[in-house]
């Protein structure tokens, strides 16, 4: 086992659970924690270490990454009577992958760097599939002594780690990502429909247009699903898209610029 550096994980869904098995099958004595015991439970099956609480999994780890659905999520397992925070150390990184607003990130930066906590703000593009795979890329941005520190780390749940800058380019550059990615499984999708109303064989449709100058990361990764009308392995929750479409449409109002969709209504 890896023993020069602990890693935790908090929240450990579709994206963490991913960043905690690669952790654990580099050797790295992996910590994890989760609200739902069932994710814990997972992450102890492939050799991780149970903890009970963001606390717990600060506490023994020199690196801990959060991976978490929206800001009140972050808010508590820093922040809470049983948060990272309360068990701050002088070693401690925090690695911050969720996609949330900015200045939310910003906030909790400020917060932690009053508790001698550094942070970096990096967010990955790729979906739970890729995440499975480690085909994904992290967008890390902050001070560049601690992206040094935490890149050996990274490289293992992802293909690609890039230093984007100060913190919070990561958070834009993957906003901007995700605009592309919803503009590009639209598009996908509504091709495929044309395709099969027009009376072709939707197989031999997606293999012609991902060797054609049509194709698009996400008509490869999701193509295939359009087309067979297989959903079972869930690349990300309808809520989660949801709330991601409402960051980059609150982003592109402050940025003064064109936003393409609106934000799509929450079922009644």
């Amino acid at each position: 086992m890896n023993t020069e550096t602990t890693a935790g994980v908090i929240g450990l869904g579709i994206m963490g659970g991913a960043f905690a098995r690669h952790l654990a099958d580099a050797g790295i004595r992996t910590l994890g924690y989760d609200v739902l015991p069932g994710r814990v439970d997972a992450l102890e099956a492939n050799g991780g270490v149970r903890r009970t609480s963001a606390r717990e999994v600060a506490a023994g780890a020199e690196v801990v990454i959060t991976s978490l659905p929206h800001a009140a999520a972050l808010e508590e397992s820093l922040f809470g009577e049983r948060g990272v925070i309360s068990a701050a150390h002088p070693n401690l990184l925090l690695i911050e992958t969720s996609t949330l607003p900015l200045e939310v990130k910003e906030k909790a930066r400020s917060r932690c760097a009053a508790a001698g906590v550094g942070m970096l703000d990096a967010p990955v593009s790729g979906t739970g599939a890729q995440a499975q795979r480690k085909d994904i890329c992290v967008l890390a941005s902050g001070e560049l002594a601690d992206f040094e520190r935490a890149r050996g780390m990274l490289s293992h749940i992802a293909r690609s780690v890039r230093y984007v800058g100060a913190f919070g380019a990561g958070s834009k550059i993957k906003y901007i990502a995700n605009l592309l990615v919803a503009v590009h499984t639209v598009a996908a999708a509504e091709a495929l429909v044309l395709g099969e109303k027009a009376g072709l064989d939707l197989a031999s449709l997606l293999d012609v247009l991902l060797d054609s100058a049509a194709t698009s990361r996400m008509l490869e990764v999701r193509g295939p699903s359009m087309i067979d009308g297989s959903y079972e392995a869930p690349m990300m929750k309808v809520e989660v898209f949801q709330k991601d479409i409402e960051i980059i449409s609150g982003f592109a109002r402050q940025s003064a610029s064109p936003f393409p969709y609106s934000v799509p209504q929450s079922p009644s």
